[in-house]
Formats: structure tokens, sequence, C-alpha cells
């Protein structure tokens, strides 16, 4: 465990530099199904609330989530609070990766959005077809 920690921080601090190069940032966005179970792992709201509710992460969850799922089973993972079974075999390394992303790029808190890259394609191609008005009224926080 502690070698796979070693190399996810190598490969995260790797590209800190050109991250960093594009300015600083106001808001930190996660958008993966591996961020939104560990979310709900957390105790955020589940998707059946909808997608408007707002649901975070902080540094401290993902350290403290880190460390519990090291100590349980696939099995174990998968009854925790939007974790399926599919996701509970790989939910160990993706704590492991946001943890280290966050405590390197020194993030406190994420925003947890409710949809990922496959949705924000969708959605552009939408926002093209509709020739740039579709979600002109979202709500943004």
């Amino acid at each position: 465990m502690r070698a796979l920690r070693g190399h996810v921080r190598a490969e995260v601090a790797s590209i800190i530099g050109d991250v960093n190069r594009y300015g600083e940032r106001d808001r930190a966005v996660a958008s993966s199904k591996t961020f939104r179970s560990l979310a709900r792992a957390a105790g955020a709201a589940p998707s059946g609330e909808g997608p408007y509710v707002r649901r975070t992460l902080s540094r401290s969850d993902v350290q403290d989530l880190a460390k519990k799922l090291a100590s349980m089973t696939a099995a174990e993972r998968a009854k925790l609070p939007g974790v399926s079974s599919g996701r509970a075999g790989q939910l160990l390394a993706g704590a492991i990766v946001a943890d280290a992303a966050l405590d390197l790029f020194e993030i406190d808190e994420v925003d947890v959005c409710p949809w990922a890259l496959r949705e924000g394609v969708i959605l552009r191609r939408l926002d093209q077809i509709e020739g740039g008005t579709f979600g002109e009224s979202d709500v943004s926080g």
C-alpha cells in the first residue's frame, strides 16, 4: 500500500507545475463516478435528491475514507452508501488518487459534479445543436 501511495503521489506531483501555470483556482470540481461514490460514502446526498443538490467532499473526509477502505474487503465496501459492487474493488485506489490530488494541490474541498466526462460531451453537443442556448438557465454555484 505504501508503494502505491508513493507512486500515485509522484505521478500527481509531476503535473502540478503544468496545472498551476493556468493561474490560481477559485473552485475545484470533481467529475467522476469514483468521486461521487466517495462523496456518498462520506455522507453526501444521494443522486435521488436531484442534480442541483450541492455535494462536496473534503480532503479530511477522503483521508478518513482511504484509511477505512484499506481495512475493508470489496464486499464490505459494496455495502457503503453509494458504492456499487462493480465499483467497490477500485474504490480504495480511487481514494488514494483523490487523497494525493487534494493534498498536493492543497485543495480543502471539492464540489462533486453529478455528471462525468461522457455527460459533459453530450451536454456540449446539445449546446452546439441548440446554437449555444442550451443550459443558459442552468443553476451554478
